[in-house]
C-alpha cells in the first residue's frame, strides 16, 4: 500500500469516527450534570420542557458579577422569576442569547432540554452547601 493510500484510509476512519461521535452526542438524552441548574417553575406550566442551565459552562467563561450583578440574577437559587417575556425583552438570558453574542431564543430545545417532571434546583455536590441551598 502506498503512503498516500494509507493516509486516505486513515483520514476516512477518522472522519467516520468523528461522524459517529457527533451523532452520539446530539442523540444522547439531555440530563442535568454537576452544578447544573434545573429551571421548571414556569416551563411545564407553559407546555415546555424544563430548562437545564449549565452554570459551570457559563462560569468558566464569565466572572460571577457578569450575570449576578450586570444581568440581575440574584445569588440565591430559586429567587429569580425568569420567564420568556423577560428574556424576549432582553433581560436575564436574553441579554446574551440574542443571536449575536450567543444563539437566539428561537432555538428552544437548546435550553428546554430537560426531561418532563424534573424538579427545579441545583444538581451536584454544591446542593448541600452555600447560598444555593434548597
Amino acid at each position: 500500500m502506498k503512503y498516500f493510500d494509507y493516509l486516505k484510509l486513515v483520514n476516512k476512519k477518522i472522519r467516520i469516527f468523528l461522524l459517529f461521535s457527533f451523532i452520539f452526542l446530539i442523540s444522547a438524552p439531555a440530563v442535568a450534570e454537576y452544578a447544573d441548574v434545573i429551571l421548571n417553575r414556569n416551563a411545564e406550566k407553559n407546555d415546555m420542557r424544563p430548562v437545564i442551565f449549565p452554570h459551570w459552562f457559563h462560569r468558566i467563561r464569565f466572572r460571577c458579577k457578569v450575570c449576578h450583578f450586570e444581568l440581575g440574577f440574584k445569588m440565591r437559587a430559586g429567587s429569580n422569576d425568569i420567564n420568556m417575556i423577560d428574556i424576549l425583552d432582553g433581560m436575564y438570558c436574553g441579554m446574551c442569547h440574542n443571536g449575536q453574542i450567543a444563539w437566539s431564543i428561537e432555538n428552544c430545545s437548546l435550553c428546554h432540554s430537560g426531561k418532563p417532571g424534573l424538579k427545579s434546583g441545583i444538581t451536584g455536590s454544591n446542593q448541600t452547601s452555600g447560598p444555593g441551598r434548597w
